[in-house]
């Protein structure tokens, strides 16, 4: 909790914003660390409308809370707004964004510009990713498991389970 001067403490409070189609253990790098250094982080669900998603909406913040239930202060939520309306409806301050490359930097660096100008009292914070999880994204699990390649060592048991399944079914 921050803090100020007259006694006052508020709640440092971030959002993770992303698709998590599927999550990965990119993804839970970033929610683990960024989980640390916040009192509480919503990894909120989002559904990109330029993506088809291989899971809907409650499949992945289901597989979300399931992943994530060891980590007390991260709440799984979804949202279909503007990122920085729903940032105000959490009373969070911060975004967190995990970053892989120069281009993810260039992208993010023009959303978190965007965001800033919708809403100066939004702050976005770049977390780079663990590099051993730096060519991973959900797209390329996606594509592995398609092909029924071996994701086992990209996402966690419970993920790798509900990809076979989508896969077979």
């Amino acid at each position: 909790m921050q803090q100020f001067e007259d006694g006052a403490r508020v709640a440092r409070i971030a959002v993770y914003p992303g698709s998590f189609d599927p999550v990965t253990y990119g993804h839970l790098d970033i929610i683990e660390r960024a989980a640390k250094q916040f009192d509480r982080l919503v990894v909120a669900v989002l559904n990109n409308l330029s993506k088809k998603p291989l899971f809907s909406v409650e499949e992945r913040t289901a597989l979300l809370r399931e992943v994530t239930r060891s980590l007390p202060n991260v709440e799984i939520d979804s949202f279909r707004d503007l990122l920085v309306r729903y940032m105000r409806t959490k009373n969070a301050q911060v975004i967190v964004r995990g970053i892989r490359s120069i281009t993810d930097f260039e992208y993010e660096l023009q959303l978190a510009s965007t965001n800033q100008h919708l809403d100066r009292s939004v702050e976005t914070i770049f977390m780079a990713t663990n590099p051993k999880f730096g060519y991973l994204s959900s797209s390329i699990v996606k594509e592995i498991a398609q092909f029924k390649g071996s994701i086992s060592e990209l996402v966690p048991p419970a993920v790798e389970q509900a990809v076979l399944r989508k896969r077979e079914g």
